[in-house]
């Protein structure tokens, strides 16, 4: 048998926080041979990327440290390397893929400059050298025209380029290992597909093995040719990917395995009444240039999109990033200017001003993607959640409020006596829960749901679905649910919107969408989206 290329034994890492030592990884341990796929899976804090962060040695010191554990690379234990020797095997001998390219992307330099940096670093190349070697590694991560890319700064390309460009960072030097830190995570399907097919290609191109780090099994399958499942720090099982899907041993491994968004959205109400309708709505956006800003052209967000959502009912507005999805929800809410007409609850409310809008604030609700960005980190829950009551005068003291507060928490499945903790305290899909607390506690009528699932674990997207179909029946709320993931739009609506370039492509029923769409793009949608859940 060949020797393993990487060998991780024993591996445990405590962090300190302030007195406190907290175990992220308790004695993992795993091989990685050449030209193989090992894939650890786990949820959110199951420490996938601890461990994976601590084979190159970028965990912050002195706060991470290792009590026990080797990582062998080429008969070197990387955990007590020296630093010298360390800058020599990161992206170089091993690369590492990110799992959100703005964060690890310089927003102030080029994508030329970004890939250049690490050639100079790693290879010593310079001038037209280091940017014919750009512009092959930018066409070996599926640009097509790379020249039109090295000019361009992180905020001017798609989630899909960047991660691109990631790629092509990452394998500039070539090297033996590429870890990947859930590459795919916010893309759509499609994207997803077209990357997970690069990453292979370029694996069996290059010769390299890699290390892919994801809560998505549907990846695994496509990807892994061996798994290895983590809980809380612990390696609860790990085999061939195949053995471990068909007769996993451990009871979270089958937790995992079985948690996938099943069923159909609630029951419509019968002889439900419009709540939300829109006629022609259209959303463009001025492209000015020259030094008077002339417009020249204008992009067209939303074009002439027309819609009606029932009482009681979810349509469900899917498609790939750019085709107009949030924007047409924003301008539903009266968030952002468009043309057209909108009636909400009978009322045409295309024309009324902020003053009269205001009481209709509390009935149209939002619950937007990432609940970080949205949540104040300087408010306690019971503050977030009690800011609309105020706005709107609802409760006439503070404790008549704190009940309102308590049994919003109580109906999204929170602990009301966490309702005096930060939002840091707080797990992604407890933040998601406190967003939706703060939603249904002003009993609105709509409820805009922009990608609530997408950066959740499936686990708890499920758990996610289940609380949203329970509000909707308690309530009968109307919701208007936005997402590139059609297995959870399946399970949550009644109609289906496909969406692209800011137009409508198809829409039906969700049954008459999912199992007999008439469009070739809604049927690349969802040939992506099945295709690699099942792969």
């Amino acid at each position: 048998m060949t020797e393993p290329l990487l060998s991780v034994e024993n591996l445990s890492v405590n962090f300190r926080m302030q007195e406190k030592v907290i175990e992220a990884v308790k004695s993992v341990s795993f091989t990685l041979n050449p030209m193989e796929t090992v894939a650890l899976v786990g949820e959110s804090g199951s420490g996938k990327s601890v461990t994976a962060l601590s084979i190159l040695q970028l965990l912050p010191y002195p706060k991470a440290s290792h009590p026990t554990g080797h990582v062998y690379f080429h008969g070197h234990d990387l955990v007590r390397a020296p630093e010298k020797h360390l800058l020599s095997i990161r992206g170089n001998k091993i690369a590492m893929i990110f799992q959100e390219p703005m964060t690890s992307l310089n927003p102030l330099h080029t994508v030329q400059k970004q890939i250049e940096e690490v050639l100079l670093v790693h290879k010593g190349l310079i001038g037209e050298k280091a940017r014919r070697r750009c512009l092959e590694v930018l066409e070996m991560a599926g640009f097509k025209d790379g020249k039109s890319r090295l000019q361009a700064y992180p905020h001017q390309l798609s989630g899909g380029q960047r991660q691109r460009v990631m790629i092509a960072m990452a394998l500039a030097c070539e090297p033996e290992i590429l870890i990947a830190d859930e590459p795919t995570t916010a893309l759509d399907v499609t994207i997803q597909a077209k990357l997970l097919d690069l990453l292979k290609k370029l694996q069996q191109d290059l010769g390299m093995a890699m290390l892919l780090i994801t809560h998505d099994l549907g990846i695994v399958r496509k990807m892994a040719d061996r798994i290895v499942v983590m809980k809380d720090g612990v390696m609860m099982e790990a085999g061939e990917m195949k053995e471990v899907f068909a007769h996993p041993k451990s009871p979270y491994t089958r937790h995992l395995i079985n948690s996938f968004p099943k069923g159909k959205a609630v029951p419509a109400l019968p002889d439900a009444k419009p709540l939300l309708k829109a006629e022609h709505i259209r959303v463009y956006f001025d492209i000015r240039k020259g030094i008077f800003r002339r417009k020249v052209d204008d992009i067209r967000a939303v074009d002439d999109v027309s819609v009606t959502l029932r009482e009681g009912h979810t349509l469900g507005i899917v498609g790939e990033s750019g085709s107009g999805k949030t924007t047409f929800a924003m301008a539903m809410l009266r968030l952002e200017k468009s043309q057209g007409v909108i009636w909400f609850h009978g009322n045409e409310i295309q024309d009324y001003g902020r003053k009269k809008l205001r009481p209709l604030r509390r009935e149209m609700q939002i619950v937007f993607q990432d609940p970080n960005g949205s949540l104040s980190p300087r408010m306690s829950i019971s503050q977030i959640v009690a800011e609309g009551l105020e706005i709107h005068r609802i409760g006439k003291t503070a404790q008549e409020r704190d009940l309102h507060v308590i049994k919003a928490l109580e109906e999204v499945g929170l602990d009301p006596e966490s309702r005096f903790r930060y939002p840091h305290e707080f797990s992604g899909g407890q933040r998601q829960r406190v967003a939706i607390a703060r939603a249904i506690v002003l009993k609105p009528k709509l409820v805009v749901l922009d990608e609530p699932t997408s950066a959740l674990d499936r686990s708890v997207q499920v758990d996610m679905i289940d609380l949203l179909r329970k509000l909707q029946m308690d309530h009968k709320l109307s919701y208007l649910f936005i997402s590139h993931d059609l297995a959870v739009v399946r399970a949550i609506s009644h109609e289906v919107l496909v969406m692209r370039h800011g137009k409508i492509i198809e829409s039906g029923t969700a049954d008459s969408i999912f199992t007999s769409p008439q469009k070739h793009y809604t049927k690349s949608l969802i040939k992506a989206a099945f295709d690699l859940k099942v792969a």
